[in-house]
């Protein structure tokens, strides 16, 4: 690691509020496995969770809820997560939301994600449209819904970055 991402990461915030949103027609608190290993994880290393939602893939349901905890950024919400609705099917469609909503685009999130899933799940990882950025201030990570998924991107990418990602979107 490089002296100066040492330094960033040294002078990151230690404990982040997060937003978990699970993107699914038919989750459920009890069913939603992959939203619950996101808020575990996150947890386990020292974040706290400022707010947990399951809508249906429906772009008018998702929009309000994450500009609400984007305008939220000073205090409430230092970054997003999202689960589910990463895939190419007709219903899959957070991605188009996602995208419409970022003022800033880490087309790295997504090609990490897909280089070290296809160590998983070989050619298939192509179908995953793994996106992140910034909604003003605010990074936002959208994962798949599988909880393998979620176990990488998690484990591998999101939570030994996060708090750098955040330090370096609240910059003036």
């Amino acid at each position: 690691m490089s002296q100066s991402v040492a330094e960033h990461r040294r002078d990151a915030p230690g404990v982040l509020d997060i937003a978990v949103l699970t993107v699914s027609d038919t989750r459920t608190v009890e069913t939603d496995t992959s939203g619950a290993l996101i808020v575990s994880l996150s947890e386990a290393a020292g974040h706290r969770i400022a707010d947990r939602a399951i809508v249906p893939d429906e772009p008018d349901r998702m929009t309000p809820l994450l500009e609400g905890w984007a305008a939220s950024a000073s205090d409430a919400v230092h970054a997003i997560l999202v689960t589910g609705g990463t895939g190419i099917s007709p219903r899959d469609r957070t991605y188009e939301t996602v995208s419409g909503l970022l003022t800033r685009h880490l087309p790295g999130y997504g090609e990490l994600f897909r280089m070290l899933s296809h160590a998983q799940i070989g050619p298939a990882c192509m179908l995953s449209r793994a996106v992140g950025g910034l909604i003003g201030r605010v990074p936002i990570l959208v994962m798949p819904g599988s909880r393998a998924a979620v176990e990488l991107a998690m484990t591998r990418i999101i939570l030994p970055e996060l708090p750098h990602l955040v330090r370096e979107a609240r910059k003036s």
